[in-house]
């Protein structure tokens, strides 16, 4: 991804339906890998959360979708 999560703390996601994501390791534990990621509903709301694989940060959206 070329574009950065985050600006000034405000998530970049902007365009209506897309994802973002970033992946990070943990400081105390170096091959601990997460995802930050960000979802922009269709109305605008934003969706976001940490896990440890794109896949499970993709299941949290959908369950958060699905209570739309």
């Amino acid at each position: 991804m070329a574009m950065k999560l985050t600006a000034n703390g405000v998530s970049t996601t902007t365009t209506l339906g897309t994802e973002q994501y970033e992946v990070f390791y943990n400081a105390y534990h170096p091959r601990c890998k997460h995802y930050q990621y960000d979802y922009r509903h269709t109305n605008g709301e934003l969706f976001f959360c940490v896990a440890g694989t794109l896949k499970e940060c993709r299941q949290r959206r959908d369950e958060w979708l699905n209570k739309k």
